[in-house]
């Protein structure tokens, strides 16, 4: 456990479905349910045959080259963003890293492990969470910021987050959930104009891989280069190379801007749900762009304690800098499962409300 600030840095929404054992209905991991689809189960198997060879990530890389038009020299692939997050912590030479909060905990957590002074910029509730470039110190050199946002599921406009970049300062842009944005609207990835500039996907989220771990970097040649010397030989096995050469694809790209639909579609649903109750103090952070929603509601811990009695796990928030106890997120599940969870949450709200009285 890493615990800045009282807040635990490296507590993910997975803890939340392995602890105490329950076969629980998962709300607390922002991976794609009923994933990887049966297609990249084959293909990924099919690289089974190869497994007495070394990997050769060029195919791979000269794919996800492709699908964002950039040369192969402006990618690196990772085992997962979490591995991108520690290379950028080790490779760079930054005397000022900020991270902007409350998101993804990892950036953080790899950097203060690589012995750097974190500074923070808490974005704030009555904002929405929106970024406000001037609040970032003039004088940071690196500046860490996701978008959509990682818990808020606030979908920062492209020209703010650029407005952050700075002669000799590295921005680095986490869009891990942007493949699940319709259009993937307001991304980076692919830019070249953006000075100092580094973007960092995943296809673990959209695709169910996050046993394989599997991501990539883009970002100049010259950073990949220093990336490149941090990381081990063969870091990326093979079955991963074959996921990553497939899941960009025309027919994979196709497959996962249909599930950015019909995940906007459920997360509408789930919205529209939670509406019902704000007689009880629940508030959902609007507009909501990711396959997950925040929320604020009182008790919530005894909330979340009692949707585990009943079934539901769903991710804690007080583990997020900027985020207090008050806080949960929940991922987007289909309706019927939306449905089920809204019937318990009902009772797990009247359920805290008798313990508070």
């Amino acid at each position: 456990m890493r615990t800045e600030g009282g807040h635990d840095l490296r507590h993910h929404g997975d803890a939340e479905v392995r602890d105490g054992g329950a076969a629980l209905v998962d709300l607390a991991v922002n991976v794609r349910a009923d994933t990887p689809p049966a297609w990249l189960r084959e293909r990924i198997a099919g690289s089974l045959g190869s497994l007495a060879a070394y990997p050769d990530g060029r195919p791979a890389r000269a794919a996800v080259a492709a699908r964002h038009g950039l040369p192969v020299e402006r990618v690196l692939l990772t085992a997962g963003a979490a591995e991108a997050f520690v290379l950028l912590a080790r490779a760079l030479k930054v005397r000022r890293p900020v991270v902007v909060h409350p998101q993804f905990t990892e950036p953080e957590a790899a950097l203060r492990d690589a012995g750097h002074t974190v500074d923070r910029v808490l974005l704030r509730e009555e904002d929405g969470f929106r970024l406000d470039p001037a609040a970032v110190p003039e004088e940071a050199d690196l500046v860490v910021i996701g978008n959509p946002t990682n818990p808020t599921s606030v979908l920062h406009p492209a020209a703010s987050i650029t407005e952050l970049a700075r002669p000799g300062r590295t921005l680095v842009v986490d869009e891990a959930f942007m493949d699940a944005v319709p259009g993937e609207r307001e991304a980076l990835a692919g830019r070249t104009d953006v000075p100092g500039l580094v973007v960092l996907r995943s296809l673990t989220k959209t695709w169910g891989l996050a046993g394989l771990r599997i991501g990539y970097v883009l970002a100049s040649p010259e950073t990949i280069a220093d990336l490149e010397r941090a990381q081990p030989l063969w870091p990326v096995s093979t079955p991963a190379l074959a996921a990553a050469e497939a899941c960009v694809t025309s027919t994979a790209l196709a497959e996962a801007a249909h599930a950015a639909h019909r995940i906007a579609a459920d997360r509408t649903h789930l919205v529209t749900g939670l509406g019902e109750f704000a007689s009880a103090g629940l508030r959902v952070v609007e507009p909501a762009e990711g396959p997950f929603v925040l929320v604020r509601l009182p008790e919530a811990a005894a909330v979340r304690r009692h949707l585990r009695e009943l079934g539901f796990a769903v991710r804690r928030g007080d583990t997020f800098p900027g985020l207090g106890e008050e806080w949960l997120r929940l991922a987007v599940r289909d309706r019927a499962t939306v449905s089920r969870f809204l019937g318990a949450l009902e009772r797990a709200v009247e359920a805290a409300r008798r313990e508070s009285l």
